[in-house]
């Protein structure tokens, strides 16, 4: 669907380690999302690193992952930072901290899902967790980005964006 609005949309995912989840939201929703969406992702404690089973399954799903890196939600609280749309936060940790004060009025969202990195079982398991994790968030960015004019009101926006959680489990 053709947006309404021609800016582009913001958004930042939020995830405590910025490691797993919310570089994949972040990838898919700059991919799917293309030329109506900017996101990006950050961590309130980052890891430092990006898990590389979450790597692992953009690459295989031909996603580019060039720039991807775990960092601080600090670096979108500071003066200078995009003034984010769309605040998403995508594992339980992250929903129940409190948030940095984001500049403007974003509409927030939590899109809880397990933590892949913390499955258990061999390396089959585990990459059986990934692969999960980024079809649960891929349905859910396919959602968002099909939105026709995703910057109405925020509480409705709100409002929409807890509907594709809770239909896309």
């Amino acid at each position: 669907m053709a947006a309404t609005n021609s800016r582009l949309i913001n958004v930042l995912v939020l995830c405590t380690g910025n490691s797993a989840r919310s570089i994949l939201s972040e990838a898919l929703i700059n991919h799917l999302g293309q030329g109506r969406f900017r996101a990006w992702s950050a961590g309130s404690k980052p890891a430092g690193s990006v898990n590389p089973r979450a790597l692992r399954v953009l690459e295989e799903q031909g996603l580019p992952t060039a720039g991807l890196r775990s960092k601080s939600w600090d670096e979108f609280a500071a003066p200078g930072a995009p003034v984010m749309d769309v605040v998403i936060t995508v594992c339980d940790n992250a929903a129940g901290e409190t948030c940095p004060l984001w500049p403007g009025t974003p509409a927030r969202v939590h899109w809880g899902l397990p933590d892949p990195a913390a499955a258990a079982g061999g390396d089959a398991k585990r990459q059986q967790a990934f692969d999960k994790a980024f079809r649960r968030i891929e349905a859910r960015v396919r959602r968002l980005v099909a939105m026709r004019d995703p910057l109405h009101e925020n509480r409705q926006l709100e409002s929409e964006l807890r509907r594709i959680h809770l239909e896309v489990p």
